[in-house]
């Protein structure tokens, strides 16, 4: 078989299954059901709650379709993880692999559901290692442990939507059920970044939460892919926004009247998890949301 690998250094996530189950089992209660959601992709430590909200609303999902957990554990569908890190003008990419690792064991990509994609979408191979999709496999494996896998990356434009509305037709037409998980974190702030428009200190800490995030956030609430695209890259408030753009065109897929309108579950940024000596938040920091698609 081939195996891709972990290509992230230890820190991450956990790679002992008894430390990633423990961690899982923890979270708060399920939410909503939905078919399609995105997570933030930073470390566990900061943003792996979060993400694993929107791990669970997504197999609230299929328990709600298939009868309940002890089902889900046999699902056989497919879990889609698009991931980003892409500038307008890039190619599409996927995981040629058999199969990724995980600390849960191996995760078999469907590449029936791949090869298909690849060419509707001019693809090319994922040869780099990237964080927006390996830091959420092990919890994708964790959820769905009989799922297979798609591994995807898509640039921050506009045909990336129209790419979610094909990833919905080509799996329907292979009568592929699909759970489908985009991966963003939002406005990068601070020195570490090359961003810090508002100074520092809790001033500038207040306007990435109620301003520069928010203004994403209801982009996407809206179901408008074009003001998400132009707020995520022209005032920096997301960093795969390729990844959101394909999760709300397959949501307006196969919702139909409902159409591409998302909704954020959970926001925060890492200077909760790890606010600098008196209560300030550091001098660089990340915004971090998690949405679903009910």
């Amino acid at each position: 078989m081939n195996l891709r690998k972990s290509c992230l250094p230890p820190g991450w996530y956990p790679r002992d299954p008894g430390r990633i189950r423990a961690f899982l089992k923890g979270a708060a209660p399920p939410p909503r059901p939905c078919c399609a959601a995105v997570a933030p992709h930073a470390g566990w430590y900061y943003s792996g709650a979060l993400a694993a909200l929107a791990a669970e609303a997504l197999a609230a999902g299929v328990d709600a379709a298939c009868g309940g957990r002890a089902e889900r554990s046999g699902w056989a569908g497919t879990a889609v993880v698009i991931g980003g890190h892409l500038p307008a003008g890039a190619d599409p990419l996927f995981a040629m692999e058999d199969a990724a690792d995980t600390p849960l064991g191996p995760m078999e990509i469907d590449g029936g559901l791949r090869d298909a994609l690849c060419r509707e979408l001019e693809g090319r191979e994922d040869r780099r290692g990237d964080n927006t999709v390996e830091v959420l496999i092990p919890m994708v494996k964790y959820f769905f442990p009989a799922a297979q896998l798609l591994w995807m990356r898509l640039p921050a434009e506009a045909c990336s939507f129209e790419a979610g509305q094909i990833l919905a037709r080509i799996a329907a037409s292979l009568e592929r059920p699909l759970v489908v998980l985009g991966s963003t974190d939002l406005t990068h702030y601070g020195v570490n970044y090359g961003f810090t428009p508002r100074g520092n200190g809790p001033a500038a800490l207040d306007w990435v939460k109620n301003v520069n995030d928010r203004r994403f956030i209801e982009a996407v609430e809206q179901g408008d892919p074009g003001q998400a695209l132009e707020r995520a890259e022209g005032e920096k408030s997301a960093c795969s926004a390729g990844a959101v753009l394909a999760v709300m065109g397959y949501a307006s897929q196969v919702r139909e009247s409902a159409g591409a309108a998302g909704k954020c579950i959970a926001h925060g940024t890492s200077a909760d998890t790890a606010p600098a000596e008196g209560g300030n938040p550091p001098d660089s920091f990340v915004g971090y949301g998690a949405f679903s698609w009910e």
